[in-house]
C-alpha cells in the first residue's frame, strides 16, 4: 500500500496555524518591551512623582514629630533627656530627608517601573497623565484622598464607640475567683 499525499487543504490549514503561532510568538517580545529610562522619566514627570513625593515627606516628618511629643509626654524627661530627644528627632529627620528626597527614590522608580510595566503600559500611562483628564485627576486627587480619610473616619468612629464600651466593660467586670 502506498502513502497518499496529504489532502491540500489539510495542509494549508497546518501551515496557516504553524504560520499563526510564529507570528504570535514573535509579536510577544515586541509588546512586553521594557520602557526606557526615557519612558518612565516622562511618565514621572508627567504624574507628578516628585512633587507627590515633595509633599508627604512633611505629613511623614508630622508624624514623626508627633511620636515624639508622645513618648516625651508618656514620661518624666529631665533637661537633658530632652535635650537628647530633640538631637534624635533632628536626626531622624535629617534621615527621613535624605532617604525620601526625590534624588535617592527616583532610582527606585525607575528601576521599578522597568520591573512593573511594559514600554506601552508606560506610554499609555504618560499620555493619560499628559492629557486634560490625567492633569484634572492629579490636581483633583488630594482633595479625594482628603474626602476619603473624612469619610472613613466618620465610618470608624461608631465602630471605635463601641470597641470602648467593650474595653470599658471588661475593665470594670469584676475578678471571677
Amino acid at each position: 500500500m502506498t502513502r497518499s499525499a496529504p489532502a491540500l487543504p489539510s495542509l494549508l490549514h497546518r501551515a496557516a496555524l504553524l504560520l499563526a503561532l510564529v507570528l504570535a510568538v514573535a509579536s510577544v517580545p515586541a509588546l512586553a518591551a521594557p520602557p526606557t529610562d526615557a519612558d518612565i522619566n516622562r511618565l514621572l514627570s508627567a504624574s507628578r512623582a516628585q512633587s507627590m513625593i515633595d509633599t508627604m515627606l512633611p505629613q511623614i516628618e508630622a508624624m514623626q514629630q508627633q511620636q515624639f511629643q508622645q513618648v516625651a509626654a508618656q514620661r518624666q524627661l529631665n533637661a537633658q533627656q530632652q535635650e537628647q530627644l530633640k538631637r534624635i528627632q533632628a536626626r531622624t529627620s535629617q534621615t527621613l530627608r535624605q532617604a525620601l528626597s526625590w534624588q535617592q527614590l527616583r532610582p527606585m522608580y525607575v528601576d521599578l517601573y522597568k520591573k512593573t510595566f511594559s514600554k506601552e503600559d508606560v506610554l499609555a500611562m504618560a499620555e493619560f497623565y499628559e492629557s486634560a483628564a490625567g492633569q484634572s485627576l492629579l490636581d483633583k486627587t488630594p482633595a479625594l484622598m482628603q474626602n476619603v480619610m473624612v469619610a472613613i473616619q466618620a465610618r470608624m468612629q461608631p465602630l471605635f464607640t463601641d470597641l470602648q464600651k467593650d474595653l470599658e466593660a471588661i475593665v470594670n467586670e469584676p475578678e471571677k475567683k
